[in-house]
């Protein structure tokens, strides 16, 4: 049985790391409402952007042809991977990696490559020689994401899918913030940029939207396309940052209460030793007053 100071000591132990967990539950809680303000602010202009350019894309698609619209095959995949930087967010990265190995393993067939954004995912695939392109790490690591690191990381994409041709399609992988309690793994194609099909339904909903251009179409998707692609990362990267300190919070709260109850119990178990001690002492000295 412990001793009453070693029950001492873990109860000690366990306050420490409660304020530790508490004060980090306060950080995280404060950065998740200036992350979810930017996610918001950012999701009405991204989906605006992909609705006008898919819509624009399939109206032009007889008469224009860029790199970035143009449909390639079906046989080599590049993969951004939007990951935390650091640990401690609950299941935040796991959920995240354990989504990109079931889509590796659903297309196994395929050559593959990848684009780490987050040293999370970065050191887990690095681990199972995954091909890096290029890696970025520590940019979200403050609880935010730089739209300067967006553009510098699409950039890259679009060059690396630009000059290299066997690249038939690039996927980003992320996580979608809907609550503080649910985040969502999502897996989007972002090149080449999907087109919105001429169905009836999506016909009528933009039948009223037509477009006159006073520049070239070449112009304009030109200055456009690599935009979406910025945007979306951005975004990607914004609801990354939300979920991220979303579970850190969540996480940081349960492991407070968890050790709460923990000093609850050794309390218990610290004074019933005590109790022990002290009926051990009484006897002693009844036993010695009965022979005396």
């Amino acid at each position: 049985m412990a001793s009453l100071l070693d029950m001492r000591r873990r109860i000690k132990s366990v306050k420490n790391t409660q304020q530790i967990t508490k004060a980090m539950k306060m950080v995280a809680a404060a950065k998740l409402k200036r992350a979810q303000d930017r996610v918001v602010a950012a999701r009405p202009f991204a989906q605006k952007m992909s609705e006008v350019l898919g819509g624009l894309s399939a109206k032009v698609a007889d008469e224009f042809s860029h790199p970035l619209l143009d449909e390639r095959g079906d046989e080599k995949y590049l993969i951004v991977l939007v990951s935390g930087d650091k640990g401690l967010a609950g299941a935040f990265n796991a959920n995240i990696i354990k989504a990109t190995q079931a889509f590796l393993k659903d297309n196994s067939a395929k050559s593959t490559e990848m684009i780490p954004v987050g040293r999370k995912g970065r050191d887990f695939f690095k681990r199972r020689q995954v091909t890096f392109t290029d890696e970025y790490i520590g940019l979200t690591g403050g609880g935010s994401a730089n739209h300067a690191d967006a553009i510098e990381i699409a950039r890259k994409i679009i060059k690396t899918f630009s000059e290299d041709t066997t690249i038939d399609k690039v996927f980003l992988v992320y996580t979608e913030f809907k609550t503080v309690l649910s985040q969502k793994p999502v897996i989007e194609q972002i090149l080449p940029i999907p087109r919105i099909e001429n169905t009836d339904e999506n016909e009528a909903a933009t039948s009223q939207a037509e477009y006159i251009y006073e520049q070239p179409a070449a112009e304009i998707f030109g200055k456009l396309l690599p935009k979406q692609v910025e945007t979306q990362l951005y975004k990607s990267m914004l609801e990354s940052v939300a979920s991220e300190q979303g579970s850190r919070m969540t996480a940081m709260d349960s492991a407070s209460k968890n050790a709460g109850e923990l000093i609850d119990t050794l309390t218990l178990n610290m004074n019933r030793i005590r109790q022990a001690a002290i009926t051990k002492e009484i006897i002693e000295v009844v036993s010695g007053a009965a022979t005396a």
